[in-house]
């Protein structure tokens, strides 16, 4: 019997994207989007779409049982920005809905894929090369949320034999779908102001190292682990997965090899700027290459030719 995939919080920043990559590993009847619009928004395209809360356990259990679904991809969340503003929506969200996901899967053997984040470790986390296994202590909801979900995951594989599998995602840049309230959004918005104004305001100051990813390395690694032998794998939830480490006149100083008068200037906001110097500089991956063979395309210089191409494509 084919694989088939219902993917929650699908019209995120990962999940506009995912949808439509799934739908061309599974077939297009074969991936389910969900989200809480009540149509399916053009920008997912053809195939199945339902209307789905995460808190809705009957709604859950009716979706999987109407589409025969053996896998999971929970996206839905509140973001770390977000989060912090509304704490208590963040854990019931990402911490309760991520509980009704398990418990769905415990019941009927489905497989669940769901993304942790940088965010799962704190200041009291190695900040360079951050190793796969290390304290983590997260001073934010949406840091705690994922620290959570990473330990109640794997409690499901552990105690239930639940196929759980994830990665620690770190800032994600598309061209694709704008970001959801992320503390690494500057780094998705100074490309369209690049093109728009040939000048962005940062919100994060200079010499902020965050780990990034480019969109399309992060929907390869979603895939990837999600088709992994997983006699090979050694962690589970969830794996450190890096591309590049860089602070904002790195990026800067990349987008003036496109364009030479490009100005970057500051306006830093404390709260995410206590965010990011809260998360490590740069991770370690070595074990998602040494167990699934993880292995990025993207550096900064790809990405930023790329990103620059396909947002003048879309008339940025």
């Amino acid at each position: 019997m084919a694989d088939r995939v219902l993917v929650t919080g699908s019209l995120g920043q990962i999940g506009t994207e995912l949808v439509l990559a799934l739908r061309k590993h599974y077939g297009t009847q074969n991936v389910i989007a969900s989200d809480l619009h009540d149509c399916c928004p053009e920008v997912l395209g053809d195939g199945p779409y339902e209307r789905i809360d995460v808190m809705d356990t009957a709604k859950l259990a009716e979706t999987v049982k109407k589409y025969s679904v053996n896998k999971i991809v929970n996206l839905a969340a509140l973001l770390s920005a977000v989060a912090e503003d509304k704490p208590a929506l963040a854990y019931q969200v990402n911490l309760g809905g991520l509980f009704n996901i398990l418990e769905l899967a415990r019941e009927t053997g489905c497989s669940v894929f769901t993304p942790s984040s940088i965010a799962a470790f704190g200041p009291s986390t190695p900040a360079d090369q951050t190793p796969q296994t290390t304290i983590q202590r997260p001073n934010t909801m949406y840091g705690v949320t994922k620290v959570a979900g990473e330990i109640l995951a794997d409690y499901y594989h552990y105690k239930f034999n639940v196929d759980t599998r994830g990665v620690r995602f770190p800032g994600l840049i598309s061209y694709a779908a704008l970001p959801g309230g992320g503390t690494t959004d500057y780094a998705v918005h100074i490309y369209y102001e690049a093109l728009k104004q040939k000048a962005y305001t940062s919100y994060i100051a200079a010499g902020t190292y965050m780990d990034m990813m480019y969109m399309p390395d992060a929907l390869d690694a979603i895939i990837n682990l999600m088709e992994a032998d997983p006699s090979r794998l050694n962690h589970r939830n969830a794996y450190n997965v890096t591309a590049m480490s860089f602070e904002p006149e790195m990026l800067a100083a990349e987008i003036r090899k496109h364009i030479p008068d490009f100005k970057l200037d500051y306006d830093v906001d404390p709260v995410r700027q206590a965010i990011a110097d809260s998360w490590p500089n740069s991770l370690d991956d070595q074990a998602a290459r040494d167990d699934w063979d993880w292995n990025p395309k993207y550096d900064l210089s790809a990405m930023t030719t790329d990103m620059l191409a396909k947002l003048k494509e879309k008339g940025i």
